[in-house]
């Protein structure tokens, strides 16, 4: 080639630069218009389903959408829609797959992993409308519970029947929310997590595919036919369908409650209490460990003068007799590990300030720095390994540097740390986070003994169940969701 052939094609190639940059401009304005307009077509679409007032698009609406309790924060969601039947998810699920628009279940907010923040474009179907209670049966202990009623309603229209739902995460949270997270809390010590205590799920597709997890109507206690499709949708996170409605199994109110607590000098000591509580069989119904600085937050907030020592908060259930057996025994081990003299609740005043200031120490940590924002972690071990786990979060945490406290439901080797989070520390979060799911997978646990994966723990996935469950738990979604349109980017990567 001459030199003045090769001057006269980089001249052509510098002329031809305006051009060629007005070109990837224009390709990237026509993606961005046929977004745009997939979008209105999907609006227009759920307005004939659900009607103009169920759907909205502004801002302040979807950025309340875009978000739970957790620190991580994505896209909003382009439309959010309110659908009042089975009938009309279906329809809506019908409508994204046709336009190929992601779809996000959205239901209390009160998840800790980032299960219902958008990555990308996409429609947020708050289910709280659907908010019906039906099929209670109290000779066989079970109702039905649509995907707007939350523990606490649930609980309260049960009031008078001498039933309760124990599953207590702490928030009032969705009951199909609780299922779709695999949820758990303070009682499960003694009533287990969701996935003992769901019986059936209805479930839509994202084809829009109606079906019920354990067949229509069934609602026994066991069952040994096909699959346990049930207990494979409990801890999906939305990635496989929209849970639509609940059978969960009820169970009966104590005749009578208790609730104490109890300082020790050391988190090691209080630990050792609650595995010879559980080593002597005790049916403690709640044992939840606070240290120090868990202990001095809720005094803080909540307006309590306990010792800023480690805590237990206890709670026993049962006849007259059989508590009063059970506190006995809880003593004896608690003075054995250097435990002081129980504290209780004389009234159900006391009962219920003790128990919601325990319940309250997510925001009671917050209240350390008003105005910050706060992570809370999540693993479960076995209760043998829940000395050592504590140990080394404890230790973590001290060398972070961060402000934080740990909380532990020590009856199931379920704990976290609740940490206060600045702009500029979301590494050294994540960083944290990350060091103590991986010693809990080291010691035979759990990244996650009841938040979930979510957008958070996918690092920790692989390592926990390995490659190959991995590939096939990734099958399982695509032969549910084929075009991956499910809460896209959560679980997996």
């Amino acid at each position: 080639m001459s030199l003045f052939t090769s001057k006269l094609i980089g001249r052509s190639l510098e002329s031809a630069k305006p051009l060629l940059s007005y070109c990837k401009n224009t390709q990237a304005l026509i993606r961005n218009l046929s977004g745009n307009l997939n979008e209105d077509n999907v609006a227009n679409g759920l307005v004939s389903i659900v009607g103009s007032k169920n759907v909205a698009t502004s801002h302040a609406i979807c950025e309340q959408h875009s978000h739970d309790e957790s620190y991580h924060r994505h896209l909003l969601p382009s439309i959010v829609v309110w659908p009042q039947s089975v009938g009309e998810v279906s329809e809506v699920a019908k409508l994204c797959t046709a336009h190929k628009m992601p779809m996000i279940p959205f239901g209390t907010g009160t998840g800790f992993e980032g299960g219902v923040s958008p990555m990308g474009s996409c429609v947020s179907v708050n289910l709280t409308k659907l908010n019906e209670i039906t099929d209670l049966h109290l000779d066989d202990f079970d109702v039905k519970a649509q995907p707007g009623v939350t523990r606490k309603q649930l609980n309260y229209d049960l009031r008078s029947t001498g039933l309760w739902f124990p599953v207590d995460p702490g928030s009032d949270a969705s009951l199909c929310g609780m299922a779709a997270t695999g949820a758990s809390g303070t009682s499960a010590v003694r009533y287990g997590t969701m996935k003992q205590n769901v019986l059936n799920l209805q479930v839509v597709l994202a084809d829009g595919t109606i079906l019920h997890t354990a067949g229509e109507k069934r609602r026994c206690k066991k069952s040994s036919a096909g699959y346990n499709l049930t207990e494979l949708f409990i801890g999906s996170e939305g990635t496989l369908g929209f849970i639509t409605s609940a059978t969960l199994r009820l169970h009966g109110q104590p005749e009578m409650t208790k609730s104490a607590v109890c300082s020790f000098p050391t988190i090691m000591d209080a630990v050792n209490t609650a595995m010879q509580i559980l080593q002597c069989s005790i049916p403690i119904a709640r044992i939840e460990l606070l240290d120090e600085t868990s202990i001095k937050a809720v005094n803080n907030y909540s307006h309590l003068t306990h010792p800023e020592m480690p805590h237990l908060f206890l709670e026993f259930h049962g006849s007259a007799a059989s508590t009063g057996e059970q506190v006995d025994q809880t003593a004896e081990i608690a003075g054995l590990n250097s435990g002081s003299e129980f504290k209780w609740a004389e009234t159900q005043e006391e009962h219920n300030h003790l128990w919601q200031a325990r319940h309250d120490l997510w925001y009671a940590i917050k209240a350390f720095k008003p105005g910050s924002t706060a992570i809370s972690t999540d693993a479960c071990v076995p209760v043998s390994a829940l000395a050592e786990a504590i140990s080394h979060s404890a230790a973590v945490l001290d060398e972070s540097g961060l402000i934080g406290g740990i909380l532990g439901h020590v009856g199931d080797g379920n704990y976290h740390c609740f940490v206060i989070v600045e702009d500029d520390q979301t590494k050294l979060v994540e960083s944290l986070t990350k060091a103590i799911g991986k010693k809990a997978i080291e010691l035979g646990g759990t990244c996650t003994g009841e938040h979930g994966i979510g957008i958070g723990k996918r690092p920790l996935l692989k390592e926990e169940v390995g490659e190959n469950t991995l590939k096939l738990m990734k099958a399982i979604k695509r032969s549910f969701d084929p075009l991956g349109l499910m809460n896209p980017g959560k679980v997996f990567y």
